[in-house]
């Protein structure tokens, strides 16, 4: 028997055999917690007969059910004459006095055979008849008795009595508990109703136990449970959850974590038997820190620990951890405040600073950029130095509101404002909606931005009790004293509320689990800000070198794979995320540069672009003047900076245009003066052949250019 899987036993045998049979089970350790044993009514009703008190001291916990016989006058009455009696007869066997169940349906069966045969007016043989009273081969009152008989009803010692189909009609039945030196009921069983709950008392099982036996067991004796500690902590319940069931008092270990371990060590290719065990004290509180827990394996008061359990250093000092089956890292969760529309600065805040910035340099070098293209050729950027500082700045920023009216003479230029045009286009529609939207839509911000706000002000600040986070707070640099310990979420949610100054605080540190849960009930309220401070996720707790972590660690991956541990989760945590779709974190309320690097960086390599090739062509065209000036070793490098500066400051007309088909010239040409409205040019080096180019200028003035070293200025 202690070799099966049945942990719950029906005896029926008779007295004398069950007297020895008990004393056998409670020294094979069978009469422990985790074992049921019912007696028959035969056998319960038989219980005051066993002699020694050895019977009834291993009979302890043992179940058993007697119909229910109600207390009444006669029955007291009878059976303190038949008491009287048996004592009388038999002085050896005093403890067999008592009229049991068997001899109280006697006394009822024999009253009814006589109420019977009253019926039927049987008469007994005289003492002649009485040789042949048997000899008839069947009996003629027999059929007259049996029908009487069945039809007999009366209150009996044993209650009602009435046969049907020739059964006695079914009775009530009592659940009796032996407990001490005898028995006591704890319920009633009835046809009708079945077991009165309302009657039911609590039931001491074998082993003095209160928790109601499962019935069975995954592995036979023989073979350790593996005890699995499990944290009690009010916090998150849908992580952990350690109640008691208020029908059997037995703890019962629910939640996401739990069903996760239960889940991988199905997995494993061998079966382990285990159990959960509640870390706590008498009282249903923590027994400690989760530190404490895990240390507890180290001294192998547990074989195992399972829940929210964070990989730790100093914890992987004495325990060895699975791999994480969650992800891991501390959160900053800190209180939302809300935009003020009234604040005369609201105008610049629809983008980030770095992009305003960013965004005004380009104005100013795409302004510069036109200029190098166009001051050569285009009126409208000549002039003294206002005019063109004017320029600079006046075409870009026009561009906002496309209000430019100078006509741009240069194909680069024309490329170049035409990218710049579409940046303006898109950086416009981007500030006017969400200028929009800031003044039509409540804006959140965050309260405290990061650790060094927090410690500068010697804010209060907060984690979960027991957590490895207050250590992790110290390393920041946050004082003990500024530190204080929660358990339950609405408590994090009325210190963050409060705020420091009123007793409260100002930010509250937890891992990523517990942040997304907690802002999925707060989400309008609350939001995490600042890095996420990497740590490793949660872990099962094994002792060090254990066989069972690389087995588990490997269903747990294999779990991981096939999604099994996220389903898991999602039953558990129905919404893991606010119903607006956002996880609370708040991220910058302005558009920041980011959002812009890969228009702003077209643009800026196009205008780039653009002005090399200007340079490189205006540089080819005049290489010849640029290299007498740069070989010149009677002036300094600055002079010739100012005068290559000079040089490309000048006005380029349309007369220019054909020197670029001249082939090479004179070094030895010498600058000759020519009036502009009709120009006629030879240019003879001595060696090639006189080309000679003609062709109108484009304005009728009485300007002059000067040619020299095959350049028309």
């Amino acid at each position: 028997m202690k070799t099966m899987q049945t942990r719950v036993f029906v005896v029926h045998m008779s007295s004398s055999l069950a007297s020895r049979f008990f004393p056998h089970a409670k020294r094979a350790g069978m009469m422990v917690d985790g074992y049921a044993w019912i007696l028959t009514s035969r056998l319960m009703d038989s219980l005051y007969s066993f002699e020694s008190h050895v019977v009834i001291e291993s009979m302890q916990g043992v179940l058993g059910v007697k119909p229910l016989i109600p207390r009444s006058e006669k029955l007291t009455s009878v059976s303190q004459r038949w008491k009287t009696k048996f004592v009388h007869d038999n002085p050896n066997y005093a403890l067999q006095a008592e009229l049991g169940l068997y001899g109280v349906w006697a006394y009822d069966t024999l009253f009814a055979l006589a109420m019977a045969a009253e019926r039927v007016k049987l008469r007994l043989p005289t003492s002649s008849q009485k040789t042949r009273f048997f000899d008839t081969e069947i009996s003629l009152t027999g059929p007259k008795l049996l029908e009487a008989i069945s039809e007999v009803t009366f209150k009996g010692l044993a209650g009602n009595f009435r046969l049907l189909n020739k059964q006695l009609e079914p009775s009530s039945f009592q659940i009796l508990n032996v407990v001490g030196t005898g028995d006591r009921e704890v319920g009633i069983w009835t046809p009708n109703e079945g077991i009165i709950n309302k009657k039911l008392k609590s039931v001491i099982f074998p082993g003095e136990s209160t928790v109601v036996p499962k019935g069975w067991e995954v592995v036979p004796a023989g073979g350790n449970k593996l005890r699995i500690g499990v944290p009690v902590q009010p916090g998150f319940s849908e992580f952990v959850k350690v109640e008691k069931d208020p029908r059997n008092n037995a703890t019962l270990f629910s939640g996401c974590y739990i069903d996760t371990f239960d889940d991988v060590m199905a997995k494993l290719p061998y079966p382990v038997p285990y159990e959960f065990v509640a870390f706590e004290k008498s009282d249903g509180s923590s027994a400690g820190s989760y530190d404490e827990l895990a240390y507890q394996v180290f001294l192998q008061n547990y074989d195992a620990a399972v829940g929210d359990i964070t990989i730790t250093y100093n914890r992987s000092k004495y325990v060895d951890f699975t791999i994480p089956f969650s992800e891991g890292g501390v959160d900053i969760i800190v209180p939302i405040a809300y935009d003020d529309l009234n604040s005369k600065w609201i105008f610049l805040k629809p983008l980030a600073k770095d992009l305003w910035l960013t965004a005004i340099a380009l104005f100013i070098l795409t302004g510069v950029a036109l200029w190098i293209l166009e001051h050569r050729f285009n009126s409208a950027y000549r002039g003294p130095p206002s005019n063109h500082a004017g320029m600079i700045f006046y075409f870009p920023f026009m561009s906002l509101v496309f209000a430019q009216r100078e006509r741009i003479v240069s194909n680069l230029a024309r490329l170049v404002v035409v990218v710049w045009m579409f940046v303006v286009l898109i950086l416009s529609s981007t500030y006017t909606a969400s200028l929009s939207a800031r003044l039509t839509v409540q804006r959140l911000q965050p309260a405290v931005t990061d650790v060094l706000q927090l410690t500068r002000k010697g804010d209060f600040v907060g984690c979960h009790k027991g957590s490895f986070i207050f250590d992790l707070l110290q390393d920041l640099g946050f004082d003990k004293s500024k530190i204080k310990l929660y358990e339950l979420p609405v408590e994090v949610h009325e210190a963050l509320s409060e705020g420091s100054e009123k007793g409260g605080i100002s930010a509250f540190f937890s891992v990523r689990a517990y942040t997304k849960l907690f802002l999925s009930n707060y989400c309008n309220k609350y939001t995490t800000v600042g890095p996420t401070y990497p740590t490793e996720g949660f872990a099962f707790v094994f002792p060090k070198a254990s066989v069972l972590v690389a087995d588990v660690s490997r269903a747990i991956i294999e779990q991981m794979q096939n999604g099994r541990i996220k389903g898991i989760e999602r039953q558990w945590i129905k919404n893991p995320m606010c119903s607006g779709g956002s996880d609370g974190t708040v991220a910058s309320n302005s558009v920041p540069l980011q959002s812009f690097r890969t228009l702003f960086g077209v643009t800026g390599g196009i205008t780039a672009t653009c002005v090399a090739v200007f340079l490189c062509r205006y540089l080819y065209q005049n290489r010849y003047f640029v290299r007498t000036v740069t070989s010149s070793s009677n002036t300094t490098f600055w002079s010739k900076v100012r005068e290559v500066c000079k040089h490309f400051d000048g006005r380029e007309n349309a007369a220019t245009i054909g020197t670029n088909l001249v082939g090479n010239s004179s070094p030895r040409s010498s600058s000759t003066v020519v009036p502009v409205s009709s120009v006629h040019v030879e240019i003879i080096d001595g060696v090639n052949t006189v080309e000679s180019i003609s062709e109108s200028a484009s304005e009728s003035t009485s300007e002059s250019v000067s040619v020299s070293e095959s350049t028309i200025v």
